[in-house]
């Protein structure tokens, strides 16, 4: 019985997953209005996710026994694993905000390795470089290529999609877009079942096709408010401009799965469309709230699943009540910091404000 619930959990676990990588792959072909439906966007990214998914077995080898040793993965700590990084997902998906999975489920493989004090540190620095190092070349790339798109747009205004080239355009677009949900099954669908195939619940085989599967429905039945988020709410992209933020994203995961690293493509993806909307707006695009918005999430994230994983094995595995009741202790201290620097910086906005006659 307990088995059964850890494939449960890991299946909603993927389709939380599919709903976040919905806005990664198919976010530009939406915004810039290639794929104006919401629903054929949504579909096309579920069924190459799902093909991509085939491919990532590299990746489910690093998720299950690449960062903590497999010897103390059991079924009850696949189920704290996996249900910690689950509900952190959840809820982003539930703000709509595109949510790296890679982080989340490192984040509470990582609380699970201190909790056992059992943890592969090499292997971890690599995979936690490449979360910082990938994102930033993503964003000087689409930024170089996005100066370059704009000389050609403005030298031949049919390629901004508006003349005899737009069918040709929205086709590119669209295969950009299916070439990077296909990464994001390469990368991201071992998030799932990787613990499953630590743990030895499921082979990698069978654990692929099922979290395959389910990362499709979830990006069918749960993507459409992520979707808007990264098409619509970011900045606004032309045809050649969205073709250059999904090649880019769909490029560097792929290319970081064939060596097994788990890498965050929604971030990679939002900070290419961030690159580009950087050469057409400059600077002003990064006071946009959502965007800010979404810094945040990218790092509170991994570590509210470190510790929410943590605290778990406290509780379940380990019955240390006293670690656990000082972990809440510093939780509930560092809320309550915060909210009075939030409140203190709002009482002085309003202050400003006020000054200034506004």
């Amino acid at each position: 019985m307990i088995t059964i619930v850890a494939i449960i959990i890991a299946c909603f676990f993927a389709m939380n997953i599919g709903a976040s990588g919905t806005a990664a792959a198919m976010g530009p072909a939406y915004g810039s209005g290639a794929i104006p439906k919401k629903r054929n966007a949504m579909l096309l990214v579920g069924v190459f996710a799902f093909l991509g998914a085939l491919a990532g077995g590299e990746v489910v080898r690093t998720i299950g026994s690449g960062i903590i040793p497999s010897s103390i993965v059991d079924v009850e700590l696949v189920i704290i694993i996996i249900g910690a990084a689950c509900l952190s997902l959840f809820i982003a998906n539930l703000l709509g905000i595109p949510l790296s999975t890679s982080e989340v489920v490192v984040g509470a493989i990582v609380g699970a390795g201190i909790a056992y004090q059992s943890l592969f540190f090499d292997k971890l620095i690599v995979i936690v470089s490449f979360w910082v190092i990938i994102p930033i070349v993503a964003f000087l790339l689409a930024y170089v290529f996005g100066l370059i798109v704009r000389k050609v747009e403005k030298k031949y205004p049919d390629l901004t999609g508006k003349g005899k080239w737009r069918k040709p355009l929205v086709i590119l677009l669209i295969i950009s877009g299916c070439m990077e949900a296909y990464a994001a099954g390469m990368n991201n669908v071992a998030n799932a079942v990787g613990p499953l195939v630590g743990a030895g619940i499921l082979d990698i085989t069978p654990a692929i096709l099922l979290g395959g599967f389910f990362v499709a429905m979830g990006a069918l039945f749960l993507g459409g408010r992520v979707l808007e988020t990264n098409g619509k709410r970011i900045t606004k992209l032309s045809l050649l401009q969205g073709s250059t933020v999904s090649l880019t994203g769909g490029s560097l995961v792929i290319t970081a799965s064939m060596f097994g690293l788990p890498v965050p493509l929604t971030q990679v993806t939002t900070s290419a469309i961030i690159g580009i909307g950087t050469v057409d707006g400059g600077m002003r695009l990064w006071q946009k709230s959502i965007l800010k918005q979404i810094m945040k999430v990218w790092v509170v994230s991994p570590l509210f699943s470190l510790v929410l994983s943590y605290g778990l094995i406290l509780l379940f595995k380990q019955g240390d009540y006293y670690s656990l009741f000082v972990l809440i202790s510093v939780l509930i201290a560092t809320a309550g910091v915060y909210s009075m620097y939030q409140a203190a910086r709002r009482e002085r906005r309003t202050t400003y404000d006020e000054g200034a006659g506004i």
